[in-house]
Formats: structure tokens, C-alpha cells, sequence
């Protein structure tokens, strides 16, 4: 059969979806080309935001489209939390929750089979859209995710140079805000072996970058007694020519220790994201964060002093319940202050079954909470700018990717600054020494 595969939201899911598609392959199933009209349809959905939400349904409207025919399968974190909505969207045929999703190459075979043998029953082959309205399946399979204790390994190579490898899962901390538990389930990781295991078969494949991906990476070593800077002596003992990224790490777990680790690695890069999610001590207690924002700013320092050419960039998040006027001021005052290089502004959307809907709260309005995120895109895009200028001329080591556009292929320096030069053919997934030129 021929699946075509949809991903949403963060790399994580892109990581699962290609462990789930290579998963199908071996099967003998085939992906379906750029345009062409599959058996199957699989969305690996996102619900990190109401806006998340809206994409989802707007994806699945768009994928029935295009394949009228197709069995159209949802899974993902939206389809573990609102399973119900989404099979009642017209031209859902399956909804699968988080840990069935693990099982798709097995519910396919099923669904082949069945398709087989209504076909055998009647003249000649029926279409999948009729076998699929004979099917007497439960449409919605889903279970409790906060039981499982299962992890699930993937990873991902992205235009053959970068890896992102799924590191660990879940998260145990259940901020005010956050449905992310209720989706992703409880923390839980593989063994630092395997997943060394993982990362050199990557490096062996080609990749030259690999991303360590998860949902609380920092929290690794929860379900094996290990530590998360175990596991980073341990990626940086493998052999070839390769670097190494730390997705989001939370600052309460982002220990000085690891910090004087990548500074002294010759493999893990200058880069750091780390999630501040509000300025204000007042909201952050609200939010049920970890840490106050001393805390963070002592982290920001920290970086700052052992790399000083260190990309930092920073999870924000506005208009939450409690953020009054005062608390705005105070996170703009923060932010503003901080050497960071990068802010990725989220805007709060009220979400079932989250602690903060059962706070008596002021309630920022959502012209208010646009306004906002506007005000920090803004700081944002001045603080990149200016990293890049503080850079020019700085000596640095770019991976080329085979991305072209306008005559011109593109790559990352160590500490994430985006850079261009005329399109080499032969330039694409290798190491280059130069110095940064000045971005305009």
C-alpha cells in the first residue's frame, strides 16, 4: 500500500513519524510520492496550543482532499487528547493515541488484510473507500497514556545532514498551563547504550548533525538510574566527524555541570534553548515553574561567561491568567536584560483539564495577549539581529545542507547562525571553516 505521512509540531513527532514510516517500509509498503494520491493517510498531529488545534483540522480537511479515497488515520498528541472531536471531523476513518501510534505498521496489516478479504467476497477489487465503510472496527483506540511505561525509540534525519534523536519522552511536572502530560504521558527514557547505538548507526548513515530530542530531556535517567550528563560523556565518545545539539532543556535541570561540559566538548555546539515562559516571579509561581527568574539569569551567565559566542534561545509565553499589567511590565524589564539570542513567543490558549482554569485570575484579554506577543517578536527579532552583527568576522565551522534557493545553499554555524554561499553540489552535508559575513 501506499502511505503518505503528515507531521505537526515539534521534532519529536517528525522523529516518531519516520521511525513509524521506516517501520511501514519494512513491511513492503511504499511512501507515496510529492502529489500522488495514497491507500493510506497518516497525520501525526500537535496540541500544544488552541492554534495548534486549529492547524490539525485544517491538515485533516486539506489531506481528505487531496486523496478522497484514502483510509485517513490521526494520531498524535491532539488525537490523545480529544480523540472524540477528531473522529467526528468528516473523512476520519481512525483515531490512534500516543502508544498505538508505535503500533501502526500492525493495525495497517490488519486493515490490509481485511481489505483483502472483503475484495475476495465480491467481483473483482472494491475501492478502499467502500471496505472501509464495510469495517466494523472501533474507530477511536486510545488508553490510559499516564500508565504506560513504554518508550518508544526514534529518530530522524532531516536533508541527510541533521539526526534527531528521541532521547526521552513524557514529562512529570504538570505546569499550571500545560496539557503536555495529559498527551505525552509520564517521563520515561531507553538506556544511554541503545541510545548510543542509535546515534552512531546515524553518523555511520551520513548524518553529520544530531539533535537531542524529548519532551523534558533534562529530566533523562528517570526510567534506566541514569544521568542526563551520562549520556552526554557518552555521544561525545562516538566516532567521526559529527557535532552534537541540546534541544530544550529546563533551567532548574540545566546544571552548571552540563553547562562546563559543552563548553569543553569538541562536539557539542554553543547552543542552548531553554525554556523562561514569563519574567515574572509572580506569573512563574502561577505557572507552577521550577525556578524563579534569578535562577534563570544565573543559567544565562553562566552560558555566557564559559562560551561567550553561545545561541541562546528562549521559550516565552504570554497572556496567561494572572499576567496583569504589572507582571507585563516586570517580564518586558527581564527579557530586555537578559544576552539572549532568540525568543520563541507563544501566546495562552485556555486548555481542558489544566490547574490554571480553576485559579480566580485576572483574564488578559486576547487583543491584549496578541498586542503582547507582538511586543516581544519585536525584542526578538532586535536581539537576533544584534547577535548576528556582534558576529561578523567571527571564525566559525558551517554544515552545508542541500536546500537551494535562488542560486544559493545554506547551512548553521556551531552556535546556530544561518549563513549562505553559491550552491555547490558538492559542498552539501560537509564541514566548512569560515568567518561569519555580515547579515543584512
Amino acid at each position: 500500500m501506499k502511505i503518505s505521512f503528515t507531521t505537526l509540531g515539534c521534532k519529536l513527532n517528525f522523529a516518531e513519524s519516520s521511525a513509524l514510516g521506516k517501520a511501514l517500509i519494512e513491511r513492503g509498503h511504499t511512501r507515496a510520492a510529492r502529489g500522488e494520491e495514497a491507500d493510506v493517510c497518516v497525520i501525526n498531529t500537535c496540541t500544544v496550543t488552541d492554534a495548534a488545534d486549529h492547524k490539525d483540522r485544517q491538515m485533516i480537511h486539506r489531506i481528505r482532499r487531496q486523496n478522497p479515497k484514502a483510509i485517513l488515520i490521526v494520531t498524535g498528541c491532539y488525537a490523545q487528547l480529544k480523540p472524540d472531536e477528531i473522529v467526528q471531523i468528516e473523512g476520519v476513518d481512525y483515531v490512534l493515541g500516543q502508544d498505538e501510534k508505535f503500533r501502526l505498521a500492525e493495525f495497517i496489516h490488519r486493515l490490509e488484510l481485511r481489505i483483502l478479504c472483503l475484495s475476495s467476497r465480491s467481483e473483482g477489487m472494491e475501492s478502499l473507500e467502500e471496505s472501509r465503510v464495510k469495517s466494523q472496527e472501533s474507530r477511536v483506540i486510545t488508553s490510559a497514556i499516564r500508565e504506560v511505561e513504554d518508550f518508544h525509540g526514534a529518530y530522524s534525519k532531516d536533508d541527510r545532514t541533521r539526526c534527531f534523536l528521541k532521547v526521552q519522552d513524557g514529562c512529570n511536572y504538570f505546569c499550571s498551563y500545560c496539557t503536555i502530560p495529559l498527551a505525552r504521558g509520564k517521563s520515561r527514557n531507553p538506556s544511554i547504550a541503545s541510545l548510543v547505538e542509535q546515534a552512531q548507526a546515524a553518523l555511520d548513515g551520513g548524518a553529520k548533525e544530531i539533535i537531542l530530542s524529548g519532551v523534558n530531556i533534562g529530566d533523562f535517567g528517570r526510567s534506566t538510574d541514569e544521568k542526563f550528563i551520562d549520556l552526554l560523556r557518552a555521544l561525545d565518545a562516538l566516532n567521526g566527524e559529527y557535532r552534537i545539539r541540546i534541544s530544550s532543556c529546563e533551567p532548574n535541570l540545566l546544571s552548571d555541570e552540563i553547562i562546563d561540559f559543552v563548553a569543553n566538548s569538541s562536539h557539542f555546539a554553543p547552543h542552548f534553548h531553554i525554556p523562561l515562559q514569563s519574567g515574572s516571579n509572580t506569573v512563574l509561581k502561577i505557572m507552577g515553574r521550577r525556578y524563579t527568574r534569578e535562577l534563570f539569569a544565573e543559567r544565562v551567565e553562566h552560558i555566557k561567561r564559559v562560551m561567550p559566542h553561545a545561541f541562546i534561545g528562549v521559550d516565552c509565553m504570554v497572556g496567561v491568567r494572572g499576567e496583569t499589567a504589572e507582571c507585563w511590565a516586570d517580564y518586558i524589564d527581564f527579557i530586555e536584560g537578559l544576552p539572549v539570542s532568540q525568543l520563541h513567543v507563544f501566546t495562552y490558549s485556555e486548555r481542558a483539564n489544566t490547574r490554571m482554569l480553576e485559579m480566580d485570575l485576572e483574564v488578559v484579554p486576547q487583543k491584549e495577549r496578541e498586542r503582547r506577543s507582538k511586543e516581544l517578536h519585536l525584542i526578538s527579532a532586535r536581539k537576533t539581529a544584534a547577535f548576528y552583527a556582534e558576529h561578523a568576522g567571527y571564525p566559525a565551522t558551517v554544515l552545508w545542507e542541500s536546500s537551494k534557493k535562488d542560486g544559493l545553499m545554506f547551512g548553521f554555524t556551531e552556535n546556530y547562525i544561518k549563513v549562505s554561499c553559491p550552491y555547490d553540489k558538492t559542498k552539501i552535508n560537509t564541514f566548512e571553516h569560515i568567518n561569519v559575513p555580515l547579515v543584512h
